[in-house]
């Protein structure tokens, strides 16, 4: 397996992505199209998303082995993101991987796109390897696992409704500034005074104890309707845009103070002292920071540059890597799949 060339290509979502990766880390082309058409849309449209990455994965990947310096005849095995995420765009991604895979005879792997999100901290740090506690943030998902192994990990926590992305999309919508909303809301909390409206921090208090079923998990739903609760009352009054600073501070504060909580209490009850951040909402500073200020000395916090921290196929070429070293691979039977369960959940 040492040395073997895989490459790998993502549009889980809207994104168009391809990566080249040498052995276990030496990744030798990595782009990463991005589409900004759906920003008058307030949220990505999957007919718009699929047919703009149908349009343009030929090139990226061309690109893609273009910046590796190789020939596509060099590659060992492909790699693709089988799920979750929008069924086109899965099926753009799977379908050219599929033929190229057959036309080459080389094996491929379909890669769960949340447990790619979990290597990709791994390529930039060695030291980011289990056992460790990993809080995955993202538009469409919000989980807390702690990661035995590589291939083995345990469910901790999730959200109850919306995913912490989502949650920062709709705030950022109510707001009046656009799409993607995570690094708006963060852009202008910078401005603002988060005590001005303080939200309350969503399934955190006192009565709570491990072994409850609400210890772990997570809530955003009623946060956002705070939110909007306030931003009402703001318009009624002609003060909304005076506030808005504030107002994006205070939702940021509530919702990264419950983030860093639940992961200090899985943290806690493991007794695993390495964090791993993953997912869009890891390129939030305010919240790898407020996790590195509750943390001990003695703990480790890896969060992936923003490159690695959104979807890209980088992270699903390292996931791949894994699984094919164990000698797995998929048959030309594999189908995308909108809700993929998480593999290796024990």
């Amino acid at each position: 397996m040492s040395g073997r060339t895989i490459l790998a290509v993502e549009t889980s979502c809207d994104d168009t992505s391809a990566a080249v990766l040498r052995g276990e880390c030496e990744l030798l082309g990595h782009i990463i199209a991005t589409q900004d058409m759906h920003h008058g849309f307030g949220g990505v449209v999957p007919e718009v998303a699929s047919r703009a990455q149908l349009a343009v994965i030929d090139r990226i990947v061309a690109q893609t082995i273009d910046q590796a310096g190789i020939r596509l005849t060099d590659v060992d095995a492909f790699a693709v993101t089988a799920g979750p995420g929008l069924i086109g765009s899965l099926l753009v991604g799977l379908n050219w991987v599929k033929a190229a895979a057959y036309a080459l005879g080389r094996p491929f792997i379909g890669v769960h796109h949340m447990e790619a999100h979990l290597f990709a901290p791994a390529l930039e740090d060695d030291r980011a390897r289990p056992p460790f506690v990993a809080l995955l943030v993202s538009g469409g998902h919000t989980l807390l696992l702690h990661a035995e192994s590589w291939g083995r990990y345990r469910l901790l926590g999730g959200t109850r409704d919306d995913a912490a992305g989502e949650a920062f999309d709709k705030v950022a919508r109510l707001l009046g500034l656009g799409y993607p909303g995570g690094p708006a809301i963060e852009r202008l909390a910078r401005q603002g005074d988060p005590g001005r409206h303080a939200f309350p921090v969503p399934m955190v208090h006192p009565g709570q104890r491990e072994g409850s079923d609400d210890y772990f998990d997570m809530s955003f739903s009623g946060l956002k309707t705070a939110v909007l609760m306030r931003v009402r009352e703001l318009e009624r009054a002609d003060g909304l845009e005076d506030e808005t600073p504030h107002l994006a501070a205070g939702f940021q504060h509530a919702a990264v103070q419950q983030l860093t909580e639940k992961t200090l209490r899985a943290s806690r009850a493991t007794g695993c002292q390495r964090i791993v951040l993953g997912g869009g909402v890891a390129r939030n500073t305010a919240l790898a920071a407020h996790i590195r200020s509750r943390i001990g000395p003695d703990a480790m916090v890896f969060v992936p540059s923003p490159r690695l921290a959104t979807d890209n196929a980088a992270m699903v070429a390292r996931a791949a890597y894994f699984r094919l070293g164990r000698g797995e691979q998929d048959g030309y039977d594999l189908n995308a799949q909108a809700q993929l369960p998480m593999p290796g959940i024990v």
